[in-house]
């Protein structure tokens, strides 16, 4: 079981920078695959980003990549999403996720442990 508490979201402008963290915790999260997804109200949830816990592999959406880098620290056990030149697009609710292994996946299907997710709301 892993445990997933995000924070960090918030109201920005237009060009801002954000960073979101997750605090990850449970007795075999190391062996997990953590990402971040976002969901506006009436759409699917979107791949943003994922990283695997002990090799440390990145991989991001195209809507992401040179904007928005993924992010860990083994020390504080906390994932991090680092958001640069934020856009109104980018508002929506984002979460950090869990899966087993070190397996990349960009299918929110594939993820099965979910955190409450923290609110990004970017103004123009």
């Amino acid at each position: 079981q892993v445990q997933l508490v995000e924070s960090g979201g918030g109201l920005v402008q237009a060009g801002d920078s954000l960073r979101l963290s997750c605090a990850v915790s449970g007795p075999t999260f190391m062996d997990h695959t953590v990402a971040w997804f976002r969901q506006v109200p009436g759409s699917v949830r979107e791949f943003v980003a994922a990283i695997t816990w002990i090799t440390g592999v990145p991989a991001h959406a195209n809507s992401a990549e040179g904007r928005f880098a993924i992010l860990k620290d083994n020390a504080e056990n906390t994932l991090y999403l680092q958001m640069n030149s934020l856009k109104p697009e980018d508002t929506a609710m984002y979460y950090c996720v869990a899966r087993d292994g070190q397996v990349l996946s960009s299918s929110a299907h594939a993820y099965v442990y979910w955190g409450q997710g923290t609110q990004v709301t970017v103004s123009s």
